[in-house]
């Protein structure tokens, strides 16, 4: 016998056609999965579950025919600029039921133009990435994220495509009018309110304070100015009258009367 992991070459089977080719396709898709994850190839679509995974971050080895990407039910707490830039033909990304709380604003470059659906809800996200997610032409899902109610978040959504399915559970965890905590976010919008109208009157009252703050100023160093104008000018008079009087001489070559 010989040493084990050798056989002699007559020992070997040959391999037949068909599982010859089913091998290299499983070793090309094999060594292009990322580990812990399902690469499902459809007609040279590939669409990748890395669902409950455990993983911390996005993987780095996604195939590049994915149209299809689950991370959801992750640990994943931050997305970096251009973690999915080399996915040209990604259509739907879920990530969904992590612990996202910031977005680079360059993360999902790559992917305005094909990108359908993006599922964000679920996370610890507290303010919309605008410059992330502003180029975006896919639906947009927000629910169920700590968001806090602002100017921004407001002006942030007007330029997003939010799923339809699920709007209306986008809600204030926290916000600058207390009385819409825990209110739907999109029927208080729907309704007139407008969260730019406080943020706009704190900015007008911090403009009048300001204007105020100066005109006080500039009376204060008026009033000073004319005191001491009127201080100045007494000490002068009252120098004049301390002077002695000089009598008015008579000029001799004037004839007496």
């Amino acid at each position: 016998m010989g040493p084990v992991g050798k056989q002699s070459p007559s020992s070997v089977p040959a391999p037949v056609g068909g599982s010859c080719l089913l091998l290299l396709f499983c070793l090309r898709l094999g060594t292009s999965c990322p580990q812990s994850c399902q690469c499902l190839d459809h007609e040279g679509a590939v669409a990748v579950h890395c669902s409950a995974s455990g993983l911390q971050e996005v993987p780095k080895d996604i195939p590049t025919n994915a149209v299809l990407l689950k991370l959801d039910a992750n640990k994943i707490a931050h997305v970096p600029d251009g973690a999915f830039q080399h996915l040209s033909q990604l259509r739907e990304l879920d990530l969904s039921r992590n612990a996202i709380e910031t977005i680079g604003p360059s993360a999902f470059s790559g992917l305005a133009g094909g990108l359908r659906l993006l599922d964000l809800s679920r996370n610890r996200i507290r303010r919309i990435p605008k410059d992330a997610l502003g180029k975006l032409s896919a639906k947009i899902r927000l629910s169920h994220n700590p968001l806090h109610c602002e100017c921004a978040l407001q002006e942030a959504l007007w330029e997003l495509k939010l799923d339809p399915d699920s709007v209306d559970e986008i809600a204030c965890h926290t916000s600058v009018q207390d009385e819409y905590v825990g209110k739907p976010l999109i029927q208080a919008l729907d309704a007139g309110v407008s969260f730019c109208s406080t943020h706009h009157k704190t900015t007008d009252v911090a403009m009048l304070v300001t204007m105020f703050g100066w005109f006080a100023m500039v009376i204060t160093y008026v009033v000073y100015y004319v005191r001491q104008n009127q201080e100045d000018a007494r000490r002068h008079l009252e120098y004049l009258k301390s002077l002695p009087s000089t009598p008015v001489s008579k000029d001799p070559l004037s004839p007496e009367p």
